[in-house]
């Protein structure tokens, strides 16, 4: 056995380094590569148009002229597992602060319009925020007297509808978030006009929110209604839209056509109208003639009932 591995050995030396395997080699270094963490898309090194896709640019900034210092500033609020973020006169959006890979991070509206009510700036409108089952999220942003500009609360009344509470000391005055000072000078004159034709009963109360609403449009602190909302506000009747005495005049007198028109109709046809004549007895007991039977049928369609008055 010795002999063997004397051979061996001895073969080995012949053959020399060239058939030898390589030298064994200093072990090199495992190279680390840091790399960002993607997971959650809350992490800050995922770049924001990334994984906020709005539907539509926001509306341009209106409203009072001191709140104009707010635009292109953004705070944020966290509480619970959520961080809140609002830029007024652009968007609100909700990030879920943990790493799992389908973390929520999303948009709870956009920059729309103006809530007012009787002469006040009542809060802001995000709308047309993603998708939330059958809708859009939507927020209502209410600006209320505080020592700093900040975030200081938000909560959702009802679902994919948010409300967000921001202080801010531009609006400490008493006045600073009343409409009218805000106004150019001409549409304050054309408040002036419809607050007068109001007085002077030349305007219904539906006429006056009409053309009050025109103004703070025209303003930009309203959108414009669109298309299907702007018919359905008018109650989709043509033509009969009471803003003024004069449109009221007009639809009483094509009503009274009409029904005119109608009972003519019923005359021609022995149909009497008006309030029903008294019958006897033997009229009930006796048969009915087709005549009869028209006009009941005829008296008993709530339509023409209703226009025969």
């Amino acid at each position: 056995m010795a002999a063997r591995l004397s051979r061996l050995l001895r073969l080995l030396l012949l053959l020399g380094p060239a058939t030898r395997g390589p030298a064994p080699a200093a072990a090199a270094k495992m190279k680390v590569v840091e790399e960002p963490n993607t997971f959650g898309l809350n992490n800050p090194f995922l770049p924001q148009t990334s994984r906020l896709q709005p539907k539509r640019d926001p509306s341009p900034v209106s409203g009072p002229a001191h709140l104009f210092r707010l635009a292109g500033k953004c705070f944020s609020l966290v509480e619970s597992t959520y961080k809140y973020e609002l830029c007024p006169f652009h968007n609100v959006t909700q990030h879920e602060q943990t790493f799992r890979w389908n973390a929520y991070s999303g948009i709870l509206g956009i920059w729309h319009e103006w809530e007012i009510a009787n002469n006040t700036f009542r809060g802001m409108w995000m709308r047309d925020g993603d998708s939330c089952h059958s809708r859009s999220r939507q927020s209502k942003v209410e600006l209320t007297c505080g020592k700093s500009n900040r975030l200081a609360h938000v909560s959702e009344p009802s679902t994919c509808v948010y409300a967000l509470t921001f202080e801010t000391p531009l609006v400490c005055h008493p006045h600073s978030l009343l409409v009218y000072p805000a106004l150019p000078t001409a549409l304050q004159q054309r408040w002036d006009q419809v607050e007068q034709d109001l007085a002077d009963e030349l305007v219904t109360s539906q006429g006056y929110e009409k053309l009050l609403r025109a103004v703070f449009e025209e303003a930009g602190y309203l959108r414009t209604l669109e298309g299907s909302e702007s018919a359905q506000q008018e109650g989709g009747a043509k033509g009969l839209v009471f803003e003024t005495l004069d449109n009221c005049s007009k639809a009483h007198k094509e009503l009274s056509k009409e029904i005119k028109r109608l009972k003519s109709v019923l005359t021609q046809h022995g149909i009497p109208h008006g309030k029903p004549a008294e019958t006897s007895s033997s009229e009930h007991l006796g048969p009915k003639t087709p005549t009869d039977r028209t006009a009941e049928q005829l008296l008993g369609d709530p339509g023409l009932r209703g226009n025969t008055l």
